[in-house]
């Protein structure tokens, strides 16, 4: 999750995951973007339903499960999910919970390692079930200062979110679309360790013209160029993550 757009959300939830894939763990990706573009990544036909029966019609999630790669499985986000942010719904803050209702028990009945939820650029409906359902969040920042500014929004709104549900997330956070010679990206990395010690992912994404193609052919970064920098750089955050590999 990160408010800001463009910062790699989706390019990290399909390469990310993928690289784990890659190490033998199962996942489940949920398509929580009305946009629908974790899906379109995958190369996957997005008016097919999914997570927008899922929520706004509380369907069981099993029923919109679909295996598109080995080891990862993905609902698709559907093609009613927008309706969730426009639509007057009951129940106060039930509403935000229809997600994690949805999920219990599913880690256990599918034997899967992680569920990864690529969420909206935004922190409305979909993202407060987003935040109430996970256990870890996941955030990718660019190097630039628009970006810290977009990122402390959203360190308050998660904190608020934490104060009054009485939540306590571990928050990792992943440098995208980096340039090690600007020193303004030395900068900004400097400033995240400086705020978040222990919880900055030690492998930055480079900026890569693979990892922007690749979606627009259906493919991962191992699909499309296994030998690249995006490919390596995943690989290595995978890595880092499941040995909390940190600065």
């Amino acid at each position: 999750m990160n408010q800001k757009g463009g910062v790699g959300k989706t390019t990290t939830s399909m390469n990310f995951s993928a690289a784990l894939a890659r190490m033998n763990k199962r996942l489940l990706l949920l398509d929580t973007d009305p946009q629908g573009h974790l899906g379109n990544s995958f190369g996957q036909w997005q008016q097919q339903p999914g997570m927008d029966e899922v929520i706004l019609e509380q369907q069981a999630i099993q029923n919109y499960i679909h295996n598109i790669r080995p080891n990862i499985d993905m609902v698709m986000a559907g093609p009613r999910l927008g309706e969730i942010e426009s639509r007057v719904l009951e129940g106060g803050i039930n509403k935000g919970l229809y997600l994690a209702r949805a999920l219990q028990g599913i880690t256990a009945q599918k034997n899967y390692d992680f569920i990864f939820m690529d969420c909206p650029p935004s922190s409305g409906l979909l993202g407060m079930n987003a935040l109430l359902a996970a256990r870890e969040l996941l955030i990718p920042v660019t190097a630039d200062y628009l970006a810290l500014q977009g990122l402390s929004r959203l360190i308050q709104v998660v904190n608020t979110i934490e104060e009054k549900m009485s939540l306590s997330m571990q928050k990792w956070f992943v440098l995208t679309r980096f340039y090690e010679r600007r020193k303004l990206a030395r900068q900004i990395r400097d400033k995240l360790i400086q705020y978040f010690p222990g919880q900055v992912l030690r492998t930055p994404i480079r900026e890569s013209v693979a990892l922007a193609e690749s979606p627009g052919f259906g493919k991962t970064i191992f699909e499309y160029q296994a030998k690249s920098h995006g490919s390596e750089d995943y690989q290595h955050l995978a890595q880092d993550f499941m040995r909390q590999h940190t600065w």
